[in-house]
Formats: C-alpha cells, structure tokens, sequence
C-alpha cells in the first residue's frame, strides 16, 4: 500500500492505495473535485456534506447510465442490465419454488 495525497475542494486528503491503483485513485479524486467544485460555484447548494452528497448522485446517475462500448449488452446501460437481471431471478425463483417441495 501506498499513500497518495489528493485535493478536492481545496481540501487535502492522504489516502492509502495499492501502487497499480495510484493513477485511478487520482483521476477519481479529480472527478469528485470538479463536480463538488460545479456544485459549489453554482451556488444554489450549501455546506460541505450536501455538497458531497449532490456530486455523489451525479457520479452515481452518470454510472448507472454509461454503456458498455461493445458487446451483447453494448445497446444498455447498467441500470437496464440490473433490472433485466432482477427480472431473470423473479423468473427463476417463481419456476424453482416448487421444485424446493420434491426435496
């Protein structure tokens, strides 16, 4: 592990990392700056954790929505792959349920 310092909002933070992880830790870091920074300089929102908060869900909404750039699931995005999924195992639960009273 190593310690990697990193600023967001002006604010310094000494985090630990793996040595292989050190350029995404960075890039992450850089990414929660600029949206809590916009979020801050847009003045519409207060204080330091509802600020944290809001970047957080955009961060989240923007990951939820990105697709894959190819490959069978290449045309959703993971929200739609996660329902999809959930979908699958309402399905499988219901044709398994009884089949759990043979044995």
């Amino acid at each position: 592990m190593i310690q990697v310092d990193v600023t967001i909002m002006g604010n310094s933070y000494k985090l630990a990392c793996k040595e292989d992880e050190e350029a995404a830790l960075r890039k992450a870091a850089s990414v929660v700056d600029r949206k809590m920074c916009a979020i801050r300089d847009a003045g519409k929102v207060k204080g330091n954790d509802r600020i944290a908060v809001m970047a957080a869900l955009a961060v989240a909404a923007e990951f939820l929505t990105v697709k894959a750039p190819q490959g069978p699931l290449s045309d959703m995005s993971l929200l739609e792959v996660q329902t999809k999924i959930a979908a699958m195992h309402k399905v499988l639960d219901a044709a398994l349920t009884p089949q759990e009273a043979l044995f």
